[in-house]
């Protein structure tokens, strides 16, 4: 079976680079002034199987990659399930870099009438909506006032063994969403 020999290959690649089994250290994580370096090995189908490529292409700190504004951005963890469509689910944790400036089509975290929560921002002319990514909650237009904290980044998430992949959608929003998501 060519996805076998695909992953037997791979493995072997992992180990000719002297990687560590998991618990082990390495030198596979370079320190770069702080952040660690990890090496991209590269790259990989996630359609139709291919031959994979085994060769070191470069190493990326995800520090570096992730966040482009350190001294800005923050974490949250995501609850709720309003963000279905952009691919955002409840556990992940997102990225908010409070020194961009929000444009329509960000998704944003925002307070709005006092309530927090995580949508699309939306403008039309002088109005200003969040839409969330789940068909099933409406558009929210402020009533009385709309803080935009930041702009979302980046989604990060973690598989726990195990449980399976969470990634076939679903959904995300920030806790105290006033849409139940």
């Amino acid at each position: 079976m060519q996805t076998s020999t695909v992953t037997l290959n791979v493995v072997h690649r992992l180990e000719d680079l002297a990687l560590p089994a998991p618990g082990e250290s390495s030198s596979a994580a370079v320190p770069i002034d702080g952040p660690r370096a990890y090496r991209v090995l590269g790259l990989v189908e996630a359609g139709f199987p291919s031959p994979a490529e085994e060769e070191l292409r470069d190493t990326m700190s995800l520090d570096e990659f992730l966040v482009s504004n350190p001294d800005a951005s923050f974490l949250l963890k995501v609850s709720g399930d309003s963000m279905t469509g952009a691919g955002i689910l409840p556990g992940d944790l997102v990225i908010v870099d409070r020194g961009q400036t929000a444009k329509s089509g960000d998704i944003v975290i925002a307070e709005v009438d006092g309530e927090w929560t995580m949508k699309f921002l939306k403008k039309s002319g002088d109005a200003v909506y969040l839409v969330p990514a789940n068909p099933k909650y409406k558009p929210i237009r402020p009533q009385r006032e709309l803080k935009i904290t930041g702009v979302v980044t980046a989604v990060v998430r973690k598989y726990q063994r195990g449980s399976g992949a969470r990634g076939k959608g679903g959904g995300a929003g920030v806790s105290g969403q006033t849409d139940g998501g």
